[in-house]
């Protein structure tokens, strides 16, 4: 947490699409400079102290948040979202999309660790039972999305709550990284977006139509 603190909130690194960063990312982890453990270490923990510095607010009293966690690494960070929440006092409840056994390595290992602490819940519970939270985050997908959202998970996102802080992890579940449309019928409603290293073209378009983006450097 200490090295997370020294971490600026906001970067000037440019728009990269969505291939771009993967590329990024991958020379980085290739070279050996850092691992995807870190990575995504640097990643929950650098959303989460976006998320308070953007509404403080939420530093004083108990909370309550839903982590929607996906099948890949975006939803890896939300799994390191949900134990930073929980070391920080929060009551906070995990939903995941598909079978976390099936999750690739680094994703995989931060869910465990998060199931040494609490429950992990099949996505279709939070359907229409999303009310009673003061923040919900969307840790589904990504920037690899490339398709619409099923209908199950549409159902999922149209319960979310207004009166919710609704925060994306790199991007709102549903739009495409590179035009920033809405990749069918639904997407996450996120107030805040949390992105690393750089904005991609999407976050011009939420920003476009009033929409919080914080770029986190996580040290590539």
């Amino acid at each position: 947490m200490d090295e997370m603190k020294k971490r600026p909130l906001t970067g000037t690194n440019g728009v990269l699409s969505a291939e771009e960063m993967r590329s990024l990312e991958r020379a980085a982890l290739a070279s050996g400079a850092v691992s995807g453990a870190v990575l995504m270490d640097r990643a929950g923990q650098g959303a989460v102290a976006a998320m308070l510095a953007h509404w403080p607010e939420l530093g004083a009293g108990a909370r309550r948040a839903a982590v929607l966690c996906g099948p890949g690494n975006n939803g890896g960070d939300g799994y390191v979202m949900a134990a930073d929440l929980a070391r920080r006092g929060w009551s906070v409840d995990v939903y995941a999309l598909g079978d976390p056994t099936r999750l690739p390595g680094d994703a995989r290992a931060a869910h465990d660790l998060w199931a040494e602490r609490g429950a992990v819940h099949p996505l279709g519970q939070a359907a229409g039972g999303l009310a009673g939270y003061d923040v919900v985050i969307d840790a589904l997908f990504g920037i690899g999305l490339a398709r619409p959202l099923g209908g199950d998970i549409a159902a999922v996102l149209a319960g979310v709550p207004a009166k919710a802080r609704r925060v994306a992890v790199d991007v709102p579940s549903g739009r495409d990284t590179d035009s920033g449309a809405v990749l069918g019928d639904a997407a996450f409603p996120a107030d805040l977006t949390v992105t690393f290293h750089s904005r991609k073209p999407v976050h011009q378009v939420l920003e476009a139509a009033g929409g919080a983006v914080h770029v986190v450097d996580i040290g590539l």
